[in-house]
């Protein structure tokens, strides 16, 4: 099992592509903390994907917090030090899309895409390095986005906070390297979700003429980059983003 004994945290990790990555890096041995904003029905949902890692055999744990809050962040992480002592891989998922052509997108919905893909994304990142420092070992990995590569017509501030991703990336990898921690991202292109399979056939076409491949990726996929990232077996590899597109970004 390549994460047996290590500590892994996934923010937004109830739902989605979190979700599938939650369930492979348990799949392979890792102790799986679950975090999830206490909004809504996302508790029950978050309780439901542990039930399900539990039912396979592995082993994990919730926990709550608004990435983009720096205190509810940092709590976070003195939650995880006290009750595990360490943290191994992080896994920055939790996002959202507030979408809207530039001149009819408000103000308010530029400042949330980017307080909590971004901002959160830096939240995370800007705790998680203390304890990895201290351990002289981390692996971080952080979901950017093929929109956060060429951009995307209605979505500035998705596009800027997913390129921003790669950005910070790039920086805290120059950063921490020397401390025997890996820093990358995970550019997933169109994957075949809930929110895909209500489309029409005729845009999930015109979606699929843009790829070399010629057909949506799956949540596994992009599962499977981020379990390599965080294996011991890309320990050389730090500063890159990896883009699981379909060939879009070519």
């Amino acid at each position: 099992m390549r994460l047996e004994n290590k500590i892994a945290l996934v923010t937004g990790g109830g739902q989605g592509i979190g979700k599938e990555i939650a369930k492979t890096l348990a799949k392979q041995g890792a102790f799986v903390l679950i975090n999830y904003l206490d909004l809504g029905n996302n508790q029950e949902i978050a309780q439901k994907t542990q039930q399900e890692i539990e039912e396979l055999g592995g082993k994990c744990a919730l926990i709550s917090a608004n990435v983009a809050s720096y205190q509810e962040t940092e709590e976070m992480f003195k939650i995880i030090k006290k009750e595990y002592g360490r943290l191994d891989i992080l896994i920055n998922n939790a996002g959202i899309t507030k979408d809207g052509l530039m001149l009819r997108m408000k103000e308010s919905d530029f400042d949330q895409v980017i307080d909590v893909n971004l901002k959160g994304t830096w939240n995370c990142m800007k705790h998680a390095t203390k304890l990895m420092m201290k351990q002289k070992y981390g692996r971080i990995v952080s979901l950017s986005s093929v929109v956060g590569v060429m951009g995307n017509a209605g979505q500035v501030n998705y596009a800027a906070s997913k390129s921003g991703i790669i950005g910070m990336t790039m920086s805290l990898a120059r950063e921490v390297g020397s401390r025997g921690i890996t820093v990358n991202a995970v550019a997933p292109g169109f994957i075949q979700t809930a929110m895909t399979d209500v489309l029409s056939d005729e845009i999930k076409d015109q979606m699929k003429s843009q790829i070399p491949l010629g057909s949506f990726g799956n949540v596994q996929d992009i599962a499977d980059a981020v379990l390599f990232l965080a294996s011991d077996e890309a320990k050389y590899i730090t500063g890159q983003t990896l883009h699981v597109d379909g060939g879009m970004a070519m």
